[in-house]
C-alpha cells in the first residue's frame, strides 16, 4: 500500500500543479465576466426557476428543476463538506477557507456554463430518460463541426475519468469516512458499516434517476437544514471568537499559518492548494459531473437549468463549507485547545530510536520510531514499528472522545528534521495506532509508525536528551481525528457527547445521498461507453467497492485523499478544455435567453394565467 500511495502522490503531483489551479480560476473569471456576472442571475432568477415558476409539464425531461438541483446537491453536499473541509484546514491551515470561498464564487460561473452546454447537447430521444454531460457535448458538438472521431475519443476519455472519480471520491471516500466515524462513535467494525451502506445504496440506485431524484428531493433539504441548525447553535456559543477567526482566515491565506498545539503549521501555498482541491472536490465546479444530473431536468430552455445550477456552489461552499470551517476554528478544534492539560493523554518520556540508516545517491536516509523497535507481522509481512505502553486517557479526553478503542489513530508533535516546506515549521507529526490485544492478559499498547528523514544531520526532536538519543519530553498524545471525526470533535468541545452522534447521523445521510448521485453519473458514463446492457454490471461493481473501501485496505486520510484527488483532477483536465471549446456556444444561448426574458418572451406560468 505504501508503494501504491507513492505512485498516486507522484501522479497527483503532475495533475494538481499550481498552474492548473490558476487556469481553473482564470476560466471561472472568464465565464463570470462573459456571462455578465452569472452569480447574480443564479441568486435571483435561479431561485424563481427552482421554485417552479417557469415549469411546463409538457417539456421533455424526467425530473423537475428542484429535483435536478437536489440530485446534483446530493452529490456535492456530502462528506466533502464535513470531512473534506476538516482535511483542508488540518493540512493547509485556516487560510484554506479563503480559497474555498474563491472557488465557490467562480465555481458558480463554471457550473452555470457547463450545465448550459450539457443542456444544449443532451439526448432527449427518450423524453422520459434523457442523457447528457460533457461526453455528449464534445461528441455531438465536434460531430456537427466535422470532427466526429475526435469528439468520440474525447467523450470516451471523459467517461473514463468520470468512472475513476465515481468509484473513488463519489463512492469509496464516502464509505470509508462513514466507516471511520461509525467505528469512532459506536465501535462498529468498518466492514459492517460497508455492508449496510451497500444494501441501502443498492435499494435506491436500482430505481434509476426518478427514484434518485425523489429520494434526493426529500433527503437533501432535510440534511442541509439539520446541519445548518446545529452549526449555527455551536457558533452562537462562540460569537466572540468569530471576528478573530475570520481575520485569521484572511491572514493565513497569504502568509504562513503558525504552528500551535496539535496543528503543525501550514504555508500560504498549502492553504491555496488544499483549499482549492477540497472546494473543487466538494462543489465539483468545472468537473463535469453535475451536468449529468441536470440533463435529466424537465425543461425546453437549456439556459434555465444552467441558472439553477449556479446555486450549487453557493449552497455547498459558501454556506455549508463555511459553517464547518467556522465551527472547527472557533471551538479551537484545530489546535485541540491550548492550555488543556494533557490533551488526550500524557505518557512518560520515551526515547526516539534510530532503527535504520542507509546511504543512497550520496544522501543519508534515517528512520526513527518512538519507543523500542519491535517486529510485527501485518498482512503476512514482517515490519518494524515502535511500541510503547498505552497510557490512561485524561478525563477531558474521555469526555470529548470516550475511552480508547482498538484502531484509534494517535500522534505526538516532535521538533526537528529541518524546515518542512509544506508547514513553514520544523514540527513533525509522529503517528501511531492503538492496539487492544484480544488476549485478556496482554497489555494495550501504541504501535508507532516510522519517521524518515533525508537530512544528513541527526534529527533533534526535543530539548531533553538521554543517553545521546533524541527524546520526547512527556509529550501530549493527541487523537488523530481524520476528516469527519475532526468536525465531530469540534462540536463535542461545545456539547460533549453530542458531536459524535450528530456527525454520525449527518455523515450517513450525506454519504448515502452522494453515493446514489455519483452512481448515476457513472451509469451515464457506462451508457456512453458500452450501452444500457452494461448498467446492471456496473451497479453491482459500484456496490461491491463500498465493501472494499470499508474492508481495512484503505486506512488513512492520505490514502483516500490520494484516490479522490486522482479522480477529481483527471476530470478537470478533460472537462475544462471542453468548456472552453464550446464556451461561445453556451454564452450565445445564455445572452439570448436573458434577452428574451427581458423582452417578456419568457414568462412565469402564473403570470401567463396557465
Amino acid at each position: 500500500m505504501d508503494r501504491f500511495n507513492e505512485t498516486l502522490e507522484t501522479i497527483n503531483g503532475y495533475i494538481w500543479t499550481d498552474w492548473m489551479l490558476y487556469i481553473l480560476l482564470a476560466v471561472g473569471l472568464l465565464f463570470t465576466l462573459w456571462s455578465g456576472i452569472s452569480q447574480y442571475r443564479a441568486l435571483t432568477h435561479g431561485v424563481a426557476v427552482t421554485a417552479g415558476k417557469y415549469d411546463d409539464p409538457d417539456d421533455p425531461g424526467a425530473i423537475s428543476h428542484f429535483q435536478a438541483l437536489s440530485a446534483a446537491l446530493s452529490a456535492t453536499v456530502g462528506l466533502g463538506n464535513i470531512a473534506g473541509v476538516a482535511i483542508a484546514i488540518a493540512i493547509g491551515g485556516p487560510g484554506a477557507v479563503f480559497w474555498m470561498w474563491i472557488v465557490g464564487i467562480v465555481g458558480m460561473a463554471l457550473k452555470s456554463t457547463e450545465v448550459t452546454q450539457s443542456m444544449l447537447f443532451r439526448d432527449t430521444s427518450d423524453p422520459d430518460n434523457p442523457h447528457g454531460g460533457p461526453m455528449f457535448v464534445v461528441a455531438k458538438g465536434l460531430k456537427k463541426w466535422g470532427f466526429g472521431p475526435l469528439g468520440q475519443f474525447l467523450g470516451v476519455l471523459f467517461c473514463l475519468t468520470l468512472l475513476i472519480s465515481a468509484v473513488t471520491g463519489g463512492n469509496m471516500f464516502q464509505a470509508w469516512s462513514v466507516g471511520d466515524i461509525t467505528r469512532e462513535v459506536m465501535d462498529m467494525p468498518e466492514y459492517v458499516t460497508g455492508l449496510i451502506l451497500a444494501v441501502l445504496v443498492a435499494m435506491v440506485i436500482l430505481g434509476g434517476i426518478k427514484r434518485i431524484g425523489s429520494v434526493a428531493g426529500v433527503l437533501v433539504p432535510f440534511m442541509c437544514v439539520l446541519y445548518v441548525v446545529i452549526a449555527l447553535v455551536v457558533l452562537g456559543f462562540n460569537l466572540g471568537a468569530i471576528p478573530d477567526v475570520i481575520a485569521l482566515i484572511f491572514r493565513c491565506a497569504f502568509n504562513p499559518a503558525e504552528a500551535s498545539g496539535a496543528f503543525i503549521g501550514g504555508t500560504a501555498a498549502m492553504a491555496l492548494l488544499w483549499g482549492m482541491k477540497r472546494a473543487l472536490f466538494s462543489s465539483e465546479s468545472g468537473q463535469g459531473s453535475s451536468p449529468i444530473a441536470h440533463s435529466a431536468a424537465q425543461t425546453n430552455e437549456p439556459v434555465s437549468e444552467g441558472v439553477v445550477a449556479g446555486l450549487e456552489p453557493f449552497i455547498d461552499t459558501i454556506v455549508v463549507c463555511t459553517l464547518t470551517a467556522l465551527v472547527i476554528l472557533s471551538t479551537g478544534a484545530l489546535t485541540r485547545g491550548e492550555g488543556l492539560a494533557g490533551g488526550d493523554g500524557v505518557f512518560d518520556p520515551v526515547p526516539l530510536v534510530q532503527i535504520h540508516e542507509e546511504d543512497r545517491d550520496g544522501t543519508t536516509h534515517r528512520s526513527w520510531t518512538l519507543g523500542p523497535p519491535t517486529t510485527f507481522t501485518i498482512d503476512s509481512e514482517k515490519r518494524v514499528y515502535g511500541k510503547t505502553d498505552l497510557p490512561e486517557r485524561t478525563a477531558r479526553g474521555v469526555e470529548l472522545g470516550g475511552p480508547w478503542k482498538h484502531g484509534d489513530s494517535v500522534f505526538v508533535i516532535a521538533q526537528g528534521g529541518g524546515d518542512n516546506e509544506s508547514t513553514a515549521s520544523n514540527r513533525v507529526m509522529m503517528t501511531g495506532s492503538i492496539v487492544l490485544p484480544e488476549e485478556s492478559e496482554a497489555a494495550p499498547y501504541i504501535r508507532w509508525d516510522l519517521i524518515k528523514s533525508d537530512k544528513s544531520e541527526v534529527v533533534h526532536w526535543s530539548s531533553l536528551i538521554q543517553s545521546g538519543l533524541p527524546t520526547l519530553a512527556a509529550p501530549v498524545i493527541y487523537e488523530d481525528y481524520k476528516g469527519a471525526t475532526l468536525t465531530a470533535y469540534a462540536i463535542n468541545r461545545q456539547f460533549p457527547g453530542v458531536g459524535n452522534w450528530f456527525i454520525l447521523i449527518a455523515s450517513w445521510l450525506f454519504a448515502i445521498s452522494t453515493m446514489i448521485s455519483w452512481s448515476y453519473y457513472g451509469e451515464q458514463g457506462i451508457v456512453f461507453l458500452l450501452g444500457e446492457w452494461a448498467v446492471s454490471i456496473y451497479k453491482v461493481i459500484y456496490c461491491l467497492l463500498i465493501l472494499v473501501a470499508t474492508a481495512g485496505i484503505v486506512t488513512t486520510t492520505k490514502e483516500i485523499g490520494n484516490l479522490s484527488d486522482l479522480g477529481t483532477g483527471l476530470m478537470l483536465w478533460v472537462n475544462i478544455p471542453i468548456m472552453l471549446i464550446f464556451g461561445g456556444t453556451a454564452m450565445a444561448a445564455w445572452h439570448g435567453y436573458f434577452r428574451r426574458l427581458r423582452n417578456g418572451e419568457i414568462k412565469q406560468r402564473d403570470n401567463a394565467g396557465e
